[in-house]
């Protein structure tokens, strides 16, 4: 009987990305580190979400209807 592949870590299953995103935009509205950050907070850090893998999420999840996404100036004249 062939093993089962093992994962690393951390590694996710696929889509599991866009899932824990909605969950976490489902509390309040973040921009992308925050959700990063709040990801792997309430996964008490064995989970991170890499900025590599985050962003391109975010866009297919923007194009498909998913979510929306805003551009605004924070606090610190940054956008």
């Amino acid at each position: 009987m062939p093993s089962q592949p093992t994962r690393d870590k951390g590694e996710l299953l696929p889509g599991t990305l866009e899932m824990l995103i909605l969950t976490t935009l489902s509390r309040e509205p973040l921009h992308g580190y925050a959700i990063a950050r709040k990801i792997r907070e309430c996964s008490d850090d064995q989970l991170r979400v890499e900025e590599g893998s985050l962003y391109p999420a975010l866009q297919r999840m923007l194009v498909a209807g998913w979510i929306q996404g805003a551009w605004a100036v924070s606090s610190r004249n940054r956008r």
